[in-house]
């Protein structure tokens, strides 16, 4: 039991630090109205097992924490990110659970610039909607071929 506990926290650890090097690496699209963050792929994880929400939000709130919008996007980057994993985790069907995400992350982060920046909200949401659905079209395809490789999703995606 508690080798599982170890496991987990060390699972979490590792996919917590991938989505926030990867959203830093690519901090040129990774912020900003039009947001093609690669490390948004990795939410996918939410979708087979919710152990690794706490990893997935924790990245978020790391990456955010280089964001030019600085506390805002710690906020309410991370807040898209919680509900997007939960979503995911809820909803049976990937495809469904990437345009979830790309609404939550396109109003959220659309109201932010809205009210932070001035920035019109339909715009702003909308190219985030568009950048967030791109990257998690890529995850769906992604995970699906995962998917064909059962001895790597028993191992490491799939509850013990």
């Amino acid at each position: 039991m508690k080798t599982i506990k170890i496991h987990n926290v060390a699972m979490n650890a590792m996919i917590a630090c991938v989505y926030a090097i990867l959203t830093i690496i690519c901090s040129s699209f990774s912020y900003g109205s039009i947001q093609l963050r690669l490390s948004e792929i990795l939410i996918f994880l939410a979708y087979y097992n919710r152990k690794f929400i706490p990893g997935l939000v924790v990245g978020c709130l790391f990456a955010n924490v280089f964001s030019p919008m600085g506390i805002y996007d710690m906020l309410f980057g991370t807040f898209a990110t919680l509900l997007t994993c939960f979503a995911l985790n809820r909803v049976h069907h990937l495809w469904m659970g990437a345009l979830t995400g790309a609404l939550f992350n396109g109003v959220i982060v659309g109201l932010q610039l809205y009210y932070l920046l001035d920035l019109p909200f339909f715009i702003n949401a909308g190219y985030v909607f568009l950048g967030e659905g791109i990257v998690l079209m890529i995850g769906v395809i992604l995970f699906k071929m995962i998917e064909k490789n059962e001895i790597f999703m028993k191992k490491y995606i799939l509850p013990q």
